[in-house]
């Protein structure tokens, strides 16, 4: 079977939730779309507030609170809130990307300490963590333990390989710019299980495809950050398992694999427009971004230092940026509007100020240096939030 690249691009809005804002809990939404990024404290809270129907943050900060979500550096090495429950078998699957790349990064090596080093220090350092701890504490119980200071880079590898999890330090977002960590709570990820990290890359995909397919190897590759001999060989252990997997072929030929029977809608189906939070992943989780990203407009989304702004979608394509000012909601498209989608992007405005009135109404601000420079606009309009 042959799928457009419109009916692709509609079988992920749907599956994230973007086709309309559902009647679900956080942890269901989270469920359904598998991971929100979280560097920035307020994208997983605008992220639920573009999926679900009157969403109050307060249900975040509580699922936070309780641990039934936590935050972990786990896939592409960033932050993401997860399921608690997903986080055993998600950070199974990072285990060799996340002890590479930080293990061998020149910042842990300067230290002079060595994996095995590491393995010793992770094992006490989890024991330690038992309860939140911020960056000087550990700092000092590093010191203490190795009995010298440890570099901060090398600390800070440590601190993304070692299964922690970032605790609340309070608002407006559950998080602000101080530091806490704790162990991951039980059961924890098997380290040093040869077989776990397979078994969980295998978990990791079927929850990629029931949220993001279909989807290529590549594609897959590209969401966690992980070999695709890896992937290669977990996909075809679940084709071959049964019930198995659907293949499809894309609209450029390309090899697609999907959860049999998952939600695909007609290509003409309406995608409302929406004011995405910066990250957001539909805008990461594809090798081929061109699925939402129109690739003229890349550049232009995505920065140089790796920063991605929040977003227009309409028709369900990117089509411009936005940020939030004193007046309300600034909304630059990349290309002219009809103005019927202006007055559905309006009405978004005036709901996104509401929400963030409360808690931060200049949420992204600090990167408006990304306008001073200038972004690409053949049409900006101040959205007002009243």
């Amino acid at each position: 079977m042959v799928i457009s690249a419109r009916a692709l691009n509609r079988a992920t809005l749907a599956r994230q939730l973007l086709l309309g804002r559902e009647p679900l809990d956080v942890e269901e939404a989270l469920r359904r779309v598998v991971a929100l990024q979280a560097q920035q404290p307020a994208s997983p809270y605008i992220a639920l507030w573009n999926r679900l129907r009157a969403f109050d943050p307060a249900q975040l900060d509580a699922a936070l609170a309780d641990r039934r979500i936590v935050k972990a550096t786990l896939m592409r090495l960033t932050l993401h809130a997860v399921r608690a429950e997903d986080y055993r078998s998600f950070r199974e699957a990072m285990e060799p990307t996340l002890r590479s790349s930080r293990l061998g990064d020149a910042r842990f090596r300067s230290s002079g300490l060595t994996a095995e080093d590491a393995d010793a220090l992770v094992a006490a350092l989890l024991r330690y963590a038992n309860r939140p701890r911020g960056s000087a504490e550990l700092g000092e119980w590093f010191e203490k333990r190795l009995g010298r200071p440890l570099e901060a880079g090398a600390q800070r590898m440590l601190r993304q390989y070692a299964p922690l999890w970032h605790a609340p330090t309070g608002g407006p977002w559950s998080y602000n710019t101080r530091l806490s960590y704790e162990a991951a709570g039980a059961p924890r990820p098997a380290l040093g299980n040869a077989k776990a990290p397979e078994r969980g890359l295998r978990a990791l995909i079927l929850r990629y495809l029931a949220g993001f397919g279909p989807a290529s190897i590549a594609d897959m590759a590209q969401f966690a950050m992980v070999h695709r001999p890896r992937v290669r060989a977990a996909v075809k252990t679940l084709a071959d398992e049964a019930g198995g997997l659907e293949q499809l072929t894309g609209p450029d030929g390309t090899v697609l694999y999907d959860m049999p029977g998952a939600l695909r809608p007609e290509e003409d189906t309406p995608a409302p427009p929406r004011l995405m939070a910066m990250w957001d992943s539909v805008l990461l989780a594809y090798a081929d971004r061109g699925r939402v990203i129109p690739s003229e407009y890349r550049k232009h989304v995505t920065r140089v230092n790796g920063d991605v702004l929040p977003t227009l979608l309409v028709d369900g394509r990117v089509a411009g940026v936005w940020r939030a000012t004193d007046g309300g909601i600034e909304a630059s498209a990349f290309h002219r509007l009809p103005g019927q989608v202006w007055e559905e992007l309006a009405g978004e405005a005036r709901s996104l100020v509401a929400f963030l009135a409360g808690r931060d109404p200049r949420a992204y601000s600090r990167y408006d240096h990304w306008w001073a420079k200038g972004v690409l606009a053949a049409e900006t309009r101040l959205l007002p939030g009243d």
